[in-house]
């Protein structure tokens, strides 16, 4: 029996997913680095079981109603834990992409503002006090009527509709409308509501053109399309919407980035003439603080915010003393360059990532054990620096930090190591190693003692010639003004620089219609599916090849099941309870909504009938439950089946299983999905691959593997362009453009550019010195 003063969190017997019965005790107030090869089972350790059981336990001492809960979200598979205290878990999100989510959203900054100016603001004469809402572009209150609280107004013209006035409708007058058969229909509905789709369109009346491109009337008229040979199509009811209705709508609800993209061409934008780009009704923007409106201040970096604010009258000193307060980490973090409006969806990964930590910072919570998933993602060495002070600080304020990471840096600069391994899946979940750092250099077997402590050159590699070049811009965009880039063909190229330097931006621009870029494949970190129901299978292909495989086995051929049968997303063969997910969502209400088991199929997705079928013993929710390792020993063909596993098992994701929900994995193993899907499709004609972060989430040992297969791609002809921060990639790269010198206004510029060793002696380069101890042999990442 411990102490209830027992310095140590003390697992015993965990066995979640791949962990055998793991036993390890972690001291309190302290930085813990939980660590191993990706798919190890650190995170299963970290959080699948010492948060899921602090979580649990929360749930117990809240409600009957919550009690009744936990039955239906599981309880993580250990035998018991003791010294827990209570956690917070900041895992990685990527941001979902709406301009209306900004850093002063993100981090509550815009709270704390509309607050100073609903409670100390200078309101006009005879005006009436504006409760908070009323500053928030987001409510009703406060949105600009004009705008919708945007700040720019999306308009459209007749030019930019019609680009060919000599086209008849029939041609393709209107460029803005759908293709196929979507265009087809609206071109039939204006038929048959008397209009000439024949004649130029310059010809018919302004009256008629005004009112095809811009009505808001949306009539239903019967059509009789115009019957093809041998095809029997019947009247149908047909409703018309107008050229710049269809536009706004597909701009403005789309979840198709090529939809939005598309329609954006129709479209011109400009700053609201209402507002003037401010998102606010008059009344908001007429109250000032320190003479400017919220807007103006919103608008600010955070640097020169913090310093304008007032500091007379109780009430304002409070509220500002607030706002510097919660601005103050945010700035330690190196992103005093970012401003409150600034929107969401151009940050990097890394600046959001870093957002989320400040905002605990100022949590001023005491006691608890902090569960943190990567915090160094996207993060320049530089920067890592400033992150290991903040662990630091969350640890003085009486914390624990316990962190999932990969980054050798944070394990050096922490006060204890866990190190899971000594592989991936079943070769893994064991703990190698808890202890002080230090002591991990004398455990055999443990690939994170090797990189660690290597203090070795980067292996010498002769620097490739390119054969071409593309030349990129000038590109002014986000914090880019006219930069000129030369990418070299036939090389590895490492785009590199301080987070928010204008990296992705600069390498956002280069296209498929580039001179000598030939085909382009885009591999980012974008999740593959937003739900349980897509998987690694489905994703890769390989799952269409399982089912035509258990299709053809005898006893499901008895039965007369087809392909269709095996398909966990149409009715059938999968189970109804849950649809075919495996889950059913766990409504909380007081909590976000959590996925657990279906209590009828267990979450295997099938009803009992499909389940019967078997294939070399296994029925198809055992096959989904195989680990692509395990299926490549299951599957000696057919070739395809074959082809896309060497292709998955080539990137380093053995330890994956067939079905895991696209939820549950990770951008770096989304990101390496997506690669071996590239390379299963074998050799092409010359092929730009562009790659964003791609050893984000992977330990150095997964990245040697990772950059065997980019280091291929080159060899076989092919260019690779990697935004990198992992400065052993970059040292192994041939060529190096370095953004910089810093983030913001403070970047956007190339600093250097050329091979490594030229690289890591350029004067002004955050990049540089970090690259030269790289090279040298010092710190890798």
């Amino acid at each position: 029996m411990h102490s209830p003063h027992d310095p140590y969190v003390r697992v015993r017997d965990a066995r979640e997913h791949n962990l055998k019965g793991v036993d390890v005790d972690v001291p309190r107030d302290v930085v813990a680095v939980f660590t191993g090869v990706s798919g190890s089972g650190k995170s299963s350790l970290a959080f699948g079981t010492v948060y899921a059981e602090a979580q649990r336990r929360y749930f117990e001492s809240v409600a009957p109603y919550a009690r009744r809960l936990i039955h239906q979200v599981g309880a993580p598979k250990v035998g018991e834990i003791t010294g827990l205290p209570p956690a917070v878990s900041l895992q990685q999100r990527r941001a979902a992409p709406t301009s209306r989510s900004s850093v002063g959203t993100v981090t509550n900054l815009s709270n704390s503002l509309r607050m100073l100016f609903s409670r100390a603001g200078d309101y006009p004469p005879g005006a009436e006090r504006l409760d908070s809402d009323a500053f928030s572009p987001n409510t009703a209150a406060g949105a600009c009527p004009e705008c919708h609280g945007l700040g720019r107004v999306h308009r459209t013209t007749e030019e930019l509709l019609v680009p060919d006035p000599a086209l008849s409708i029939r041609d393709g007058a209107i460029a803005a409308w759908p293709g196929a058969w979507q265009g087809k229909n609206l071109r039939d509905v204006l038929d048959a509501l008397g209009h000439d789709v024949d004649r130029p369109w310059r010809e018919l009346p302004a009256a008629d053109r005004e009112w095809i491109l811009f009505t808001d009337e949306q009539p239903v008229v019967t059509v009789h399309p115009v019957r093809d040979a041998g095809r029997i199509q019947r009247p149908y009811q047909g409703t018309y919407t107008s050229a710049r209705r269809y536009v706004m709508k597909t701009f403005s609800d789309s979840r198709s980035a090529t939809l939005r993209a598309k329609a954006e061409r129709f479209l011109t934008s400009a700053p609201c003439p209402v507002c003037g780009g401010g998102r606010l009704r008059p009344e908001s923007l007429a109250v000032t603080v320190g003479g400017r409106t919220i807007a103006e201040l919103a608008a600010l970096p955070l640097t020169e915010l913090a310093g304008l604010l007032p500091a007379d009258g109780e009430t304002a000193k409070v509220l500002t003393g607030d706002l510097v307060s919660r601005i103050t980490p945010v700035v330690e973090l190196g992103l005093g360059y970012l401003s409150l409006d600034r929107s969401t969806p151009t940050l990097s990964a890394g600046e959001l990532q870093r957002l989320r930590l400040a905002t605990q910072l100022r949590s001023g919570l005491f006691g608890v054990v902090y569960v943190l998933d990567e915090p160094s993602a996207g993060l320049h060495p530089a920067d890592t620096e400033a992150l290991l002070t903040v662990l630091a600080r969350l640890k003085a304020a009486g914390n624990s930090v316990f962190v999932v990471e990969h980054h050798l840096e944070v394990m050096r600069g922490a006060d204890w190591i866990v190190d899971v391994g000594p592989l991936a899946g079943e070769h893994g979940g064991r703990v190698l190693y808890s202890g002080p750092v230090a002591g991990l250099a004398e455990v055999a077997g443990s690939a994170t003692a090797r990189h660690l402590f290597d203090r070795s050159p980067a292996p010498a590699r002769r620097v490739r010639t390119p054969r071409d070049r593309v030349t990129v811009g000038p590109v002014s965009r986000h914090n880019l003004r006219g930069v000129r880039a030369e990418f070299p063909l036939g090389v590895l190229t490492a785009v590199t620089g301080v987070s928010g330097s204008g990296k992705s931006t600069l390498v956002g621009e280069i296209t498929g219609d580039l001179p000598g870029v030939g085909r382009l494949v885009s591999v980012d970190q974008r999740p593959i599916g937003r739900t349980p129901r897509s998987n690694l299978a489905t994703y890769t292909g390989l799952f269409d090849v399982v089912r035509k495989v258990f299709a053809a086995t005898d006893e499901a051929r008895e039965r007369g099941y087809g392909v269709g049968r095996f398909s966990f997303n149409v009715p059938g063969g999968r189970c109804e309870t849950c649809q075919g997910e495996g889950f059913v969502s766990v409504e909380l209400l007081f909590l976000p909504s959590t996925y657990a088991p279906c209590p009828d199929c267990g979450g295997a997705r099938y009803n009992p009938g499909t389940l019967e079928v078997a294939y070399r013993g296994r029925n198809i929710a055992g096959v989904l439950d195989l680990t692509v390792e395990e299926a490549a020993e299951f599957f000696a063909d057919p070739p395809a089946v074959t082809r896309s596993l060497a292709a998955l098992l080539d990137v380093g994701l053995g330890y994956l299983r067939l079905g895991q929900p696209a939820t549950e994995l990770s951008g770096g193993e989304a990101q390496r999905i997506k690669l071996a899907s590239e390379l299963q499709r074998g050799r092409r004609s010359h092929t730009l691959y562009l790659l964003d972060e791609p050893t984000t989430g992977l330990h150095p040992a997964d990245v040697e593997v990772l950059m065997r297969q980019l280091h291929g791609l080159v060899d076989a002809g092919h260019t690779v362009v990697v935004v990198e921060h992992d400065m052993s990639v970059v040292a192994g790269a041939d060529h190096v453009i370095d953004l910089g010198p810093g983030g913001g206004d403070a970047g956007g510029r190339i600093v250097a550019a050329g091979p490594p060793g030229e690289v890591a002696r350029a004067s002004g380069s955050a990049t540089a010195p970090y690259l030269e101890r790289a090279l040298d042999g010092g710190t890798r990442r």
